[in-house]
């Protein structure tokens, strides 16, 4: 498996972000909080981790929901997945929205976010006139599912 090493700032106070498991991809990130923050149903907030970070160019971090959060408690992140990208060097901040009908409050280092960080690619249009036909076609939105 790939290792890559990663430049960070750490500002929370709390431990660095690591793997779970083995062969988990994402880390689980804290909410670098100085006291507990309500989330009211269907409000949303804008979390700060304490994280600054340096990736390699060709790599970007993804930030997505914690499972056990979003299904035992209707937190997730907003703008799934979010997206840093190599030239940022600002916080690393999670949007949280509590899409359940309770209140939730979110306790200082609570795990409130997972990180995958991915490689990526730079795309180079090729303007043509048509495109070489597939089995699927134009067919989405379902299309392939039985019938």
């Amino acid at each position: 498996m790939e290792e890559i090493t990663i430049k960070v700032v750490n500002t929370s106070g709390q431990d660095l972000p690591a793997y779970q498991t083995h062969l988990s991809a994402g880390m689980d990130l804290r909410a670098a909080l100085s006291e507990p923050v309500r989330l009211q149903p269907l409000e949303r907030k804008l979390i700060g981790t304490g994280l600054h970070i340096e990736l390699p160019p060709g790599y970007e971090a993804q930030i997505r929901p914690r499972s056990g959060l979003a299904y035992k408690h209707g937190l997730t992140v907003l703008n799934s997945p979010g997206t840093i990208d190599a030239d940022y060097r600002g916080e690393i901040k999670v949007l949280l929205v509590n899409l359940s009908n309770e209140p939730f409050t979110i306790q200082p280092g609570e795990r409130i976010a997972q990180m995958v960080v991915a490689r990526h690619a730079r795309v180079a249009w090729q303007p043509v006139d048509s495109l070489e036909e597939s089995a699927r076609g134009g067919g989405g939105f379902g299309s392939t599912g039985s019938h």
